[in-house]
């Protein structure tokens, strides 16, 4: 398997809208109303749909507020992961209780999408591993996750499991009723 890992830019737009309308949601086709823009948007119940979140993504992409990373095997988008500051996630910090909320230097990882058949192939490991890298180099305190508690299926661990978080030293600062919040520490890795 050929693998690259490209940080979202974009340049990378076409690439994005194509996991997004015709890789990813092959088994969850209801989940296709996302594009991932679920911890941007803090509008109402009838604003949340496809064709607004799929326009609300774009100019987010154009206007390099949307940041994440996309996956590819032989050329081909597999994968994504939503990485970003966390102040650029509205809902996030509108709906969950976060410590230390106005910190500038927090990275938060919000979702991970595999293509099913690239699962349990280390893909997730790859990019929580790049996040790190490229967020310590920006000068980032620390990387944030949202592992969901209990036993999920592989979509209800779109946030990425706890047991991800722990291989790459993040520590638990505080939990939620349905998650954790985690953190590495970025101050000190060699860049």
């Amino acid at each position: 398997m050929d693998i690259t890992i490209k940080p979202l830019s974009p340049d990378l737009l076409k690439d994005f809208l194509f996991f997004f309308d015709h890789i990813v949601f092959t088994e969850h086709p209801d989940w296709s109303v996302c594009y991932c823009y679920s911890f941007h948007f803090t509008g109402t119940k009838a604003e949340w749909n496809r064709e607004n979140n799929r326009a609300s993504a774009i100019r987010l992409i154009q206007e390099r507020k949307m940041k994440g990373y996309l996956f590819y095997s032989d050329g081909k988008p597999v994968g994504w992961c939503n990485a970003n500051n966390r102040l650029n996630y509205e809902s996030l910090l509108k709906y969950y209780d976060l410590p230390d909320i106005q910190n500038e230097k927090v990275c938060s990882v919000v979702c991970f999408l595999i293509h099913p058949e690239y699962r349990r192939k280390g893909i997730t490991r790859k990019m929580l591993e790049r996040i790190c890298k490229d967020y310590a180099i920006q000068e980032y305190e620390c990387v944030e996750a949202y592992p969901g508690k209990g036993h999920l299926t592989s979509e209800g661990h779109y946030m990425g499991p706890l047991s991800l978080y722990e291989q790459f030293d993040f520590k638990v600062v505080h939990e939620l009723k349905d998650h954790y919040v985690v953190r590495k520490d970025l101050r000190g890795i060699v860049k």
